[in-house]
């Protein structure tokens, strides 16, 4: 089974602000979409391994992208880590998350579903699916 990340999304509120980001990062000469975090994950290989990023926005699991792979760079104190991820981003049946700090690992079994293309869902409202699944109606 899968081991994937779930990770808080700073700056912007939706998905659709976080693509005019990278849009904008792209332009800027930023040619892979690297998420930066301090500390290397102690299972990056298992991440590396078809895991993916899960992104919390306000309080929600959206979207996620497919890790490529995870590199460390620096030494000692200014040593960081950068995620490279996909530049597609995979909708999610929105799911409830609290806020933390950092990153979590999530458990194949424990990320949410993947919203189908195509088949209409992912064109509601994150806020109004995510009320929905509250409820137990989706």
């Amino acid at each position: 089974m899968a081991l994937h990340m779930i990770k808080l999304v700073v700056g912007t509120d939706t998905v659709e602000d976080l693509l005019a980001w990278r849009r904008s990062t792209r332009e800027a000469g930023e040619r892979e979409w690297k998420v930066r975090t301090r500390q290397t994950p102690k299972r990056a290989e298992e991440l590396a391994e078809g895991g993916s990023i899960y992104r919390v926005f306000k309080g929600a699991i959206l979207c996620r992208q497919p890790i490529l792979r995870i590199d460390t760079v620096g030494e000692g104190k200014a040593s960081r880590c950068e995620i490279v991820v996909a530049e597609a981003i995979v909708r999610v049946a929105p799911t409830a998350r609290r806020p933390f700090q950092g990153w979590r690992y999530l458990q194949g079994n424990e990320a949410p579903a993947d919203l189908e293309a195509g088949g209409g869902l992912e064109a509601v409202p994150s806020d109004l699916a995510l009320k929905l699944r509250e409820i137990g109606a989706w």
